[in-house]
């Protein structure tokens, strides 16, 4: 959050010619020289804060500096409350796994997608196993079909290593 100040030029800093100056009330007060968008702002005992730099002439306002960086930290913060983070729940199987069990790892899985996780289905293969990975996709179809109703495949089932793996998502509303 401090590199914010950085980004911001204030008073002497800014070392343009002109100035397309907003008032501290939000008026726009018109295009002027720098100094005088400085004096202007000194009268009424503000600062001068460049607000867009790449506009053509860069456009600055008369305001209280350590309010407006107050005010674009507290955006910031309410941006992070928005976002959603989305985890990675694991489910795990083996190739031996009885068919109760998979519907109780099912509903377990249909619970995380529900709250809007991702969920991660591994098939572990041991010793030779590994040989009969077809079992292991019939296992991971089995299991899809008993949570799709409430997901998507966001990416198919494939052997990697020991181990076999789906990636389920929760279907948008």
């Amino acid at each position: 959050m401090a590199t914010n100040k950085k980004q911001t030029l204030i008073n002497e800093q800014i070392r343009v010619n002109e100035v397309r100056l907003i008032g501290h009330d939000g008026a726009p007060l018109g295009i002027m020289s720098s100094k005088e968008a400085m004096n202007l702002a000194d009268e009424k005992n503000m600062d001068l804060v460049m607000i867009s730099e790449n506009a053509k002439p860069p456009v600055c306002r008369i305001m209280d500096h350590g309010k407006y960086v107050y005010e674009q930290q507290k955006k910031l913060k309410e941006a992070k409350k928005k976002q959603k983070t989305v985890t990675l729940k694991e489910v795990r199987m083996s190739l031996s796994i009885e068919d109760h069990d998979i519907n109780i790892k099912a509903k377990r899985a249909h619970k995380f997608l529900e709250s809007g996780d991702k969920v991660k289905v591994t098939v572990r293969f041991r010793g030779r196993e590994a040989e009969h990975s077809h079992l292991g996709r019939k296992i991971l179809d089995n299991f899809y079909s008993k949570v799709e109703d409430i997901c998507i495949i966001e990416k198919p089932a494939k052997k990697e290593g020991r181990n076999m793996l789906m990636i389920l998502a929760p279907r948008k509303a």
